[in-house]
């Protein structure tokens, strides 16, 4: 086991083996027993489909996770010599974009998983997009399944090329980008080097996966802890839980919850059922706050230091990209913005320009709409009152998904907030 943790996303269209992919990754690196992929093996191979174990392991345990089994936290995780990874939000998972947005999974790097007999597709290119919003340093590319192509030199190097378009249109740094031929299916190019790719000769996937920079963990910032749910337990009264995003809290500090505007003192963290004096970014945490009871503060409030306390929106500047909108938007729109755990209905109050997605310049001040593929600057006024913060100072409050009609339409980041 190393020191160092990433959280990792494997993002890429759904079709194009990312739970293979996943699958083989924990498979190599001997996170998924043995008699576990034995198992799979057997109910594979008497459906007739031998050797799709891999895809076996983890399509079942995405069905154990939609039927609310708990699954160990173990198979979705997997170590190499440099880092303890997590795949955040296994592939599959119908609200990854959303999660991936708010933050419920904030990914320091990914995998971008393009078939090579496919390449880019509609879902390649929103995954792209989103990685770029929301500020993914480094991508891996895995062109998989090589061996569908007869491990093709010249169609590995056409796909490459075609991901080189996509990352240049949403302003990706390409220096940032490796490019792998892979099989997930076979084994090709993951734990050890292909004789089937004589002409490939960079990183195999676990290389580049040792050699992602590190990241910064965001402790220098204030606390912020956005929660998810409020508990009442018998013995200690109400007891939030969350996610630490930023900061460190600690037994006796003095937090506020806003928008509630409702504050204490903290009087016991408990992490794992076992109660601890201090919890840091990262850390999932139940607490209690004396004075605080369980009709004061609700799901979407942020816990912060109270002479820091989280900001609260009358209005806010944001930066954002549409994906997807059956006609165009404009201002007075009002769809359900997800930021961290809130889910809050705000208006779109003002378009106030128009970027060129590719440059990043300014195309048009004051356009009267929006529509699919566009980036703009808008003013939005949230309906009822939201703690949010601008990206610049706080990025992991300060992104949020859009959503309509039952699908996510846009993403952004906040560029500044006008406090009530």
């Amino acid at each position: 086991m190393s020191e160092q943790h990433q959280n990792l996303a494997i993002i890429g269209h759904v079709d194009h083996g990312k739970s293979t992919l996943v699958g083989r990754l924990l498979y190599e690196t001997g996170s998924v027993p043995e008699h576990v992929i034995e198992q799979h093996r057997e109910e594979a191979e008497e459906k007739g489909k031998g050797g799709f174990e891999f895809a076996y392991v983890m399509d079942n345990l995405a069905e154990e996770r939609e039927r609310g089994v708990t699954i160990d936290i173990a198979h979705q995780e997997f170590s190499t010599d440099a880092y303890d990874f997590t795949i955040v939000d296994c592939p599959g998972h119908r609200d990854f974009v959303k999660n991936m947005i708010t933050g419920a999974s904030q990914a320091d790097n990914a995998v971008l998983v393009v078939a090579a007999d496919d390449g880019v597709a509609p879902q390649t290119q929103e995954h792209v997009f989103l990685a770029r919003t929301l500020g993914i340093d480094e991508l891996i590319i895995g062109i998989n399944k090589m061996d569908v192509v007869d491990y093709k030199e010249s169609t590995y190097d056409e796909v490459v090329e075609e991901v080189n378009q996509l990352l240049k249109q949403v302003q990706f740094n390409t220096d940032d980008a490796s490019f792998i031929p892979i099989s997930a299916f076979e084994g090709d190019n993951i734990a050890e080097e292909s004789d089937n790719t004589p002409w490939y000769d960079g990183e195999i996937l676990l290389e580049a996966l040792n050699d992602l920079p590190e990241p910064e963990p965001p402790t220098d910032a204030p606390l912020r802890l956005p929660i998810q749910d409020v508990y009442t337990i018998s013995g200690i009264g109400t007891v939030p839980v969350g996610r630490i995003e930023t900061g460190v809290m600690n037994v006796g500090d003095n937090v506020s919850f806003q928008p509630s505007d409702v504050g204490g003192e903290v009087k016991t963290i408990e992490m794992h059922h076992e109660e601890v004096p201090k919890a840091e970014p990262g850390d999932n945490v139940g607490f209690n706050v004396r004075g605080i009871g369980k009709d004061d503060i609700r799901r979407g409030d942020v816990c912060g230091p109270a002479d820091e306390p989280p900001s609260v929106a009358e209005t806010f500047q944001a930066q954002v990209v549409v994906m997807q909108h059956p006609s165009v938007i404009t201002a007075g729109y009002t769809p359900v913005f997800h930021a961290h755990t809130a889910q809050v209905a705000c208006t779109i109050e003002s378009i106030d320009k128009k970027m060129d997605p590719s440059s990043g310049e300014v195309a048009e001040e004051n356009p009267d709409f929006i529509q699919a593929g566009d980036a703009a600057v808008v003013t939005i006024r949230p309906q009822k009152p939201l703690s949010i913060e601008p990206s610049s100072e706080i990025p992991e409050l300060g992104s949020f998904a859009i959503r309509d009609m039952g699908q996510t339409i846009a993403a952004g980041k906040v560029l500044d907030v006008n406090e009530k």
